[in-house]
């Protein structure tokens, strides 16, 4: 994105690009008024207030009607980009809106880039680049929990908090800095104790800002769940009664499915990406053996693994056998004991191991749906991990969070340095370096290509 157009007025549809009962055209720009003034027919626009809605008809240049239309006006700085916005509202012929659009660019205007309404909103001060991430990631929600976040941080929970953080950082800095100029005097505008003290608060807030980001992660790009087990378990049955519809094959042949299968479920606002894999077994032929190792690989890279077996086949040094020669570093097994309905004795404490607790164990009856709404249930839990969304910020972003493990690397090394006695001036770099890094979150200190990176995979009417 060339920063060098930001002076023009730009123009793009702001609804999605196909037929429906309406679209809405959006300009910005000091010529925006100018422009629309020419090709629309109704009241004098140039003379009415802001945030007010006019009905009236754009006109070609031989004044034929293209379409009867609302236009509403946004006058800077009270709008969203902090210029003069206009939105036409129109029928959602593809047709007519290109024609709208056509005009306007012929009257002055030019299409827009990604993003570029958004980044003018950050340039004009109305929003920082946090907020204006946040945009995106609310347009892409798609669960009650990306909602959530999208929402707190547009509405600059986040940001001020990294405000804070930096603020206090800068003042400190500016005091050790000042001292220097009193060098000889020796004397001492920050003192010592209370600077480690306010640094080893910022960095345990840091950290745990650091430590969100894989629940952020996880929320953002949905939860990796394999289901594996043995053929026959009842895997494809389980997937099949999660999902409430008949998306596995499910056969009393062993070796059904052969290749994984990957379905979306949303949990109480949380997103899984359940996968559907290859039983676990001596592949009988090079078709099965592909599907298994895919089964292997698809399992070392979950988050949690649904470990499934038949209580009625499979003994219980087998199944702890199987989960611990399954389990990972940083992933949590639930463990599926499946088809209790001919086998309702079966205890789920004599599966109890190392790798599995036994409230993660979840007695079922997947062909008989028995269980399934405390599964999810479990599964949402065991997500969550103990986190209150509700009472934290959480990081979904991974440039904040590379910033964020900056500052922490900077504050670390100016902790050292206090304790080790070093020179006010390597304090001072070390302190300033982290007020860097936590600018680059809020767009403080930024640059064209960081801009770029960011607003390029926007909507272009965003």
């Amino acid at each position: 994105m060339n920063l060098r157009q930001i002076g023009d007025t730009i123009v793009a549809l702001a609804t999605a690009p196909a037929l429906g009962a309406i679209g809405v055209i959006r300009l910005s720009g000091t010529e925006s008024l100018n422009i629309i003034s020419q090709i629309f027919h109704g009241k004098e626009l140039n003379e009415q207030k802001t945030h007010t809605v006019h009905f009236g008809t754009i006109v070609d240049q031989d004044q034929n009607i293209i379409d009867e239309v609302l236009v509403s006006l946004f006058i800077a700085p009270k709008s969203y980009t902090g210029e003069d916005v206009i939105e036409i509202s129109c029928h959602g012929s593809p047709f007519i809106i290109q024609r709208i659009i056509e005009l306007l660019i012929n009257y002055g205007a030019r299409m827009a880039n990604p993003g570029e309404f958004t980044m003018r909103a950050f340039l004009n001060g109305k929003l920082d680049l946090s907020q204006a991430e946040a945009v995106a990631d609310l347009i892409a929600s798609d669960s009650d929990i990306k909602h959530d976040l999208a929402i707190k941080q547009m509405r600059g929970g986040f940001s001020k908090n990294i405000q804070m953080l930096r603020d206090e950082l800068i003042k400190f800095a500016s005091l050790i800095e000042l001292e220097l100029d009193f060098g000889e005097e020796d004397v001492e505008f920050a003192n010592r104790k209370e600077l480690k003290d306010r640094i080893t608060h910022i960095l345990t807030t840091i950290e745990k800002l650091i430590h969100s980001f894989k629940m952020g992660n996880v929320i953002k790009n949905g939860i990796s769940t394999v289901i594996a087990g043995r053929p026959n378990a009842g895997k494809s049955t389980l997937l099949n009664a999660l999902l409430n519809e008949d998306r596995a094959i499910v056969s009393e042949i062993a070796g059904t499915t052969r290749d994984t299968i990957e379905e979306k479920l949303t949990i109480n606002g949380l997103q899984f990406r359940l996968i559907d894999t290859a039983g676990i077994r001596e592949a009988t032929d090079a078709i099965e053996e592909i599907g298994v190792k895919k089964t292997m690989e698809k399992i070392q890279s979950s988050s949690i693994l649904v470990y499934v077996f038949d209580v009625i086949s499979t003994p219980p040094n087998e199944v702890i056998e199987e989960i611990q020669a399954l389990s990972r570093e940083n992933q949590t097994i639930v463990a599926v004991a499946n088809k209790m309905d001919l086998n309702p004795y079966t205890k789920p404490e004599w599966y109890v191991n190392a790798n599995l607790p036994i409230e993660n164990i979840v007695t079922t009856s997947a062909k008989n749906e028995m269980n399934i709404e405390y599964l999810k249930t479990k599964l949402a839990e065991v997500a969550l991990n103990g986190n209150n969304l509700q009472d934290q910020s959480i990081v979904t972003n991974t440039r904040h969070y590379e910033a964020l493990e900056g500052a922490r690397e900077s504050l670390r090394a100016a902790l050292d340095g206090m304790n080790q006695g070093v020179t006010s001036d390597f304090v001072a770099i070390d302190i300033r370096r982290a007020t860097h890094y936590l600018g680059l979150i809020s767009g403080e200190i930024s640059s064209d290509d960081l801009l770029d990176s960011i607003f390029r995979d926007f909507c272009i009417g965003k």
